[in-house]
């Protein structure tokens, strides 16, 4: 069998310089960008996010210089490095994100945009699934920072 311009180093290398270019493109595109291209709105994220990666299986990592608490319609509070499996409309396996319910603070575990016509994003926080209104997310939010012993003196964290 002769060698042909598509044998299997060539294509390896493509292929690397393809993952690479896709890795630069990432960083370079802000994470609020980033969200809405992949059907999310970009206002799930504070203003302040110092930076992100997404690997091939689409674990989305989102770092920030410290944990922070940005308001929605309740509050929500930010860990340092939030993760979560990027799929188009929709973050789940969430870790690091949580929203105060009734003075409790619970863990963000997924979020869903089915149809954005509906003008709803779903929230499952455990406990229940909450529906909030997509207008809420349209621009990222101030976070104030805050370190998750401040807020264990007056906060409840499940």
């Amino acid at each position: 069998m002769a060698n042909s311009p598509f044998s299997s180093p060539l294509i390896a290398f493509l292929l690397t310089i393809s993952s690479l270019f896709h890795l630069s493109h990432c960083t370079t595109t802000s994470i609020h960008d980033f969200l809405r291209q992949n059907g999310l709105p970009g206002g799930l994220f504070p203003k302040d996010v110092k930076s992100y990666t997404i690997s091939e299986t689409g674990l989305l990592e989102v770092y920030l210089d410290s944990p922070c608490l940005a308001k929605f319609d309740t509050m929500a509070y930010y860990e340092t490095v939030v993760r979560g499996n990027l799929t188009y409309g929709g973050l789940t396996g969430v870790e690091g994100f949580s929203q105060e319910e009734l003075f409790l603070w619970l863990p963000v575990l997924d979020i869903i945009l089915d149809d954005p016509l509906s003008g709803i994003i779903l929230f499952d926080i455990g406990l229940a699934h909450k529906n909030l209104s997509l207008s809420l997310f349209e621009d990222p939010p101030d976070c104030a920072p805050q370190s998750q012993g401040n807020c264990f003196s007056s906060c409840l964290f499940f």
